[in-house]
């Protein structure tokens, strides 16, 4: 999840901030927790390369990305797990993550 997984999320997710929320690469990259240059080699396609196409994981995470940017990035753990469930339900991963299934 680490390696595959979860830069693909917060590509996703900064992608989402930038464009549909305004928020530049600081900023977004502040919400998210991380640095400006991962924001930045998110956005170069350095990190996070598979590239999500499927409609409803994409108005998924425009929802997390609004989520996070409300909740002031406190919400940023809880809506990454809730896209990575959903992207495996829908088979973009198929790897196990024991960080989501904790409570299952």
């Amino acid at each position: 999840m680490m390696w595959n997984g979860l830069p693909v999320i917060r590509k996703e997710i900064a992608e989402s901030i930038i464009k549909n929320f305004g928020l530049n690469q600081k900023e977004t990259a502040k919400k998210l927790g991380v640095t400006p240059a991962a924001v930045c080699q998110y956005l170069s396609k350095k990190r996070g390369k598979i590239k999500i196409i499927d409609e409803r994981v994409l108005k998924e995470i425009t929802i997390s990305a609004e989520r996070i940017i409300q909740d002031d990035g406190n919400s940023v753990a809880a809506e990454t797990c809730r896209i990575c469930k959903i992207m495996r339900s829908r088979g973009i991963f198929s790897f196990f993550c024991n960080a989501c299934d904790i409570d299952e």
